[in-house]
């Protein structure tokens, strides 16, 4: 079975470590347990590993957060991948920082990427695997806030929690998503 892992972010130096790129940070823990290596191709960096009998395709677009449905419907198409095949992970500033919630599927909320990928591909039925960023931050900074870097005090946090969101990619790949959802959505 293959699967497209989509870790959602922003590219360039400006944006990395910042709360947005919480999902290229997810995918560069899978590619990095597997060394496997992300090599820049069309509307993204990829890279391809596997896990027992699953080919998996990690995807981090190159298309900025707010249009990342143009890289995943190219490479659904080009990988031949069905939604239930298709797991986003994004950062969510609904949810404490470090928890991680996974869904079979849903309305986009007010992320712009996932909003994005579900306007472009045309359904809400696919997995997204949400990380918390948390939401300390004054009315009306939303925006300065997702686009800060974490601060080196979070880091701990991000040592534990980023390896357990790549666990629960990969459990959703080995054993679907039921057996991911209970096993990681409490944690």
């Amino acid at each position: 079975m293959k699967y497209l892992i989509v870790g959602l972010g922003n590219p360039g130096d400006e944006y990395r470590n910042t709360r947005h790129n919480i999902g290229f940070m997810v995918l560069d823990a899978l590619a990095k347990a597997s060394n496997a290596v992300f090599q820049d191709k069309r509307y993204g960096f990829v890279a391809e590993t596997s896990v027992k009998n699953c080919q998996l395709v990690l995807l981090k677009p190159t298309t900025y957060m707010n249009l990342s449905g143009n890289a995943v419907r190219y490479w659904m198409n080009k990988e031949k991948i069905e939604p239930e095949q298709l797991i986003v992970v994004a950062d969510d500033l609904a949810l404490p920082l470090g928890k991680i919630r996974l869904r079979g599927q849903g309305s986009g909320g007010s992320h712009n990427g996932l909003c994005n990928i579900i306007a472009t591909i045309g359904t809400q039925q696919f997995a997204r695997l949400r990380f918390g960023i948390g939401n300390d931050f004054p009315m009306g900074a939303q925006i300065k806030f997702v686009l800060d870097p974490f601060p080196p005090e979070e880091q701990a946090i991000l040592d534990e929690r980023i390896p357990l969101a790549a666990d629960c990619v990969r459990t959703f790949c080995l054993a679907g998503l039921g057996n991911a959802m209970n096993q990681f959505n409490n944690k």
